[in-house]
C-alpha cells in the first residue's frame, strides 16, 4: 500500500495535462509540438504510477486496495470511493500503458487540430482509469459515460470520410444501453439505500427485481463489448477512427463491458445471471462463429480486425458466465491479452496506411521483401491473435474453453470452432499482405519501420510473449478476487434456494454445481 492517493493522482494527472495544453499559446508549430510533448510526458508519468501501483499491489488478498473515500453528496449517501482489486488493477495498468503508445503513434499522422486531439486523448485516459477504479455506482456511471465524449470527438473530427455517421452511431448505440443502466442504478439506490459498490455486491436485491435489473445492465454492457447482434457500430467506428482511436477502442473501451459483468451482473444479480446464463452462452457462440465468418470475407484490414474483436469478446462473455474459476480467470486474461494484441494489430494497419493511404488488402502483397522488420512483428501479433501456445492469446482462450466444457459440452464444442476460424482469417490476412507477388509498385517501395515505430512495437511484442510464457504473475493476482466473487455468487444462489431446487415452469438454471458431472 502507499501513503498517498495514488488512484486519484492517476485519474487526475491526464486531466491536469489536458488543462495545461488548453492554455498553451504561440504559433501553430510551437503549440502543436508542446501539446505532443505534454501529452506524452503526462501519460508516461501516469503509466509509471501504474507500474508503481502494480509493484505495491498485494496479490494474496481479495480485498480492495489503495482505497480512497470521501463524501461527495452526503445527503444522498453518495461518496467519492476509489479502489482496485485483482479484477480491476490490470485494466487500470492497460489503460495507462496504451495511452502513451497511442500518442506516439499519432505523432506524425495527426496534422490538424493537434492541440485539441491531445486534450481529447488525455481526457479519455482520465475517464478510462476512473471507470476501473470507481467503487461507487454513481461515480462509475459518470466515468463510464464520460468516455463517450472524447471518443465521439476523436472519431468525428479526426476520422475518415464517414466519420460523422460512425461517431453518431457509436454514441447513440452506447448511450441507449446506458440510459437503461441509469434507471437500474436508481432502482437499486431506492431499494438498498446506497450506491456503494462493495455494499451492493454483498446485498443482492430480491429475485424478481434481479431479472429486470440484470437486463437493464446487460443492455449497456452488451453494447459496450459489443455482443452480437448489437455489434454493428464497432466495424464502422474502427474503420473511420484514426489509428490511435481504434487502439483505445479495441484495447480498453470494449473491456468495460466485460468488467461491468464482473463488477455488477454476477455479484449483484446472481440468480438472474444463473437464469440467463444459457442465453448468454448461445449469444457468445453466435458471435464467435458468425463474426469469424464475416471476417473471412473482408477486404478492409481494419474491418477484419474489428470483426475479430467481436469474436474474441464472445470468448470473454462465455467464460464469465460459466461462473467457474477457469472461465472467469480466462475471461479476464483474454481481455488483457486482447487489449494488447488487438491494439498492436490496429497499429500494424496504421503503419502501412500512413505510407500507402489505403486499408484495402488487395493493394498490398510481397512487402516482406522491403519491410522485413514489419513482417516479423506483424507475424508475432498475428500468431498471438490466433492463440498460438507461447503467446498471451492461448492462455485466455484455453481457460475460457476449459470453463465452458465444465458447464456445457455442446456450447464449448461450437465455441472451439471459433479458434479454427480465427486461425483461418488471420493467416489469410497475413499471407495476402506480407507474402506473394508485389503487384503494387507503391507497396513494394514502402520503407520499413523507423525508430519511433520500433519503439512503439517492442514493448507490445515483449508483453505478448511474456504473458504467454509466464502468465502466473497475472493469474496469481487475479485468483483471490475471482475466488471471492465465485464464493459470493454460489452463496447467494444457495441462500435463495436456486441450487438443488426444481426450476419454475419455463426456467432453465445453469450453474456448475447443478451439472451432473459435478
Amino acid at each position: 500500500m502507499v501513503d498517498f492517493p495514488i488512484l486519484s493522482l492517476m485519474t487526475a494527472l491526464p486531466l491536469i495535462g489536458a488543462l495545461f495544453i488548453f492554455f498553451i499559446r504561440g504559433d501553430a508549430e510551437t503549440v502543436d509540438r508542446n501539446a505532443k510533448f505534454t501529452a506524452f510526458y503526462c501519460s508516461t508519468f501516469t503509466f509509471a504510477l501504474a507500474l508503481f501501483m502494480l509493484g505495491r499491489f498485494d496479490g494474496t488478498t481479495a480485498d480492495f486496495q489503495f482505497v480512497e473515500k470521501a463524501d461527495w453528496f452526503p445527503s444522498l449517501g453518495i461518496s467519492y470511493h476509489m479502489g482496485v482489486d485483482g479484477i480491476s488493477v490490470f485494466f487500470v495498468a492497460l489503460s495507462a500503458f496504451l495511452t502513451p503508445l497511442c500518442i506516439l503513434a499519432s505523432w506524425t499522422s495527426i496534422k490538424k487540430r493537434v492541440k485539441e486531439y491531445m486534450i481529447a486523448f488525455l481526457v479519455l485516459e482520465t475517464m478510462m482509469i476512473g471507470t476501473f477504479c470507481a467503487l461507487d455506482a454513481v461515480l462509475f456511471y459518470v466515468f463510464f459515460e464520460g468516455v463517450l465524449i472524447p471518443m465521439f470527438l476523436i472519431i468525428g473530427v479526426w476520422g475518415g470520410p464517414r466519420r460523422v455517421y460512425s461517431a453518431f452511431k457509436f454514441f447513440l448505440y452506447t448511450l441507449l444501453g446506458s440510459v437503461l443502466m441509469l434507471l437500474a442504478l436508481l432502482t437499486m439506490y431506492f431499494q438498498v439505500g446506497t450506491t456503494d459498490i462493495p455494499t451492493l455486491m454483498e446485498n443482492p436485491v430480491a429475485r424478481d427485481l434481479q431479472m429486470w435489473l440484470w437486463v437493464a445492465f446487460f443492455a449497456s454492457f452488451a453494447v459496450k463489448m459489443p455482443m452480437w447482434p448489437v455489434h454493428t457500430w464497432l466495424p464502422d467506428a474502427h474503420v473511420e477512427a484514426p489509428t490511435a482511436g481504434s487502439v483505445i477502442l479495441a484495447g480498453v473501451l470494449l473491456k468495460m463491458g466485460g468488467y461491468g459483468f464482473l463488477r455488477f451482473s454476477l455479484p449483484m444479480f446472481p440468480e438472474a445471471s444463473a437464469y440467463y446464463a444459457d442465453f448468454v452462452y448461445w449469444l457468445s457462440v453466435i458471435a464467435i462463429i458468425y463474426t469469424s465468418l464475416v471476417a473471412l470475407v473482408q477486404e478492409d484490414m481494419k474491418k477484419l480486425i474489428a470483426y475479430s474483436s467481436v469474436a474474441h469478446m464472445g470468448f470473454v462473455t462465455l467464460g464469465i458466465f460459466t461462473a467457474t474459476s477457469q472461465g472467469i480467470e480466462g475471461g479476464i486474461f483474454q481481455m488483457i491479452s486482447h487489449g494488447v494484441i488487438s491494439g498492436a494489430l490496429f497499429l500494424i494497419v496504421g503503419v502501412v496506411y500512413d505510407r500507402l493511404h489505403t486499408r484495402e488488402i488487395a493493394r498490398y502483397g510481397g512487402i516482406v521483401k522491403n519491410m522485413p522488420k514489419y513482417a516479423t512483428i506483424f507475424m508475432i501479433f498475428m500468431l498471438g491473435s490466433v492463440g498460438l501456445p507461447g503467446t498471451s492469446g492461448f492462455v485466455g482462450e484455453f481457460l475460457t474453453l476449459l470453463g465452458a466444457f465444465r458447464v456445457d459440452t455442446t456450447v464449448a464444442l461450437f465455441a472451439t470452432t471459433g479458434v479454427v476460424l480465427g486461425a483461418a482469417y488471420m493467416l489469410v490476412l497475413y499471407k495476402r499482405v506480407v507474402f506473394g507477388e508485389a503487384v503494387n509498385k507503391d507497396a513494394a517501395a514502402m520503407k520499413d519501420l523507423d525508430q519511433r515505430e520500433v519503439f512503439i512495437f517492442v514493448p507490445l511484442v515483449l508483453l505478448v510473449i511474456w504473458l504467454g510464457v509466464a502468465p502466473g504473475y497475472v493469474m496469481e493476482r487475479i485468483s483471490p478476487s475471482v475466488d471471492k466473487l465465485i464464493a459470493q455468487y454460489e452463496t447467494a444462489l444457495e441462500q435463495t434456494q436456486v441450487i438443488g431446487v426444481e426450476p419454475a415452469a419455463g426456467e432453465t438454471i445453469w450453474t456448475p454445481e447443478a451439472m451432473p458431472h459435478d
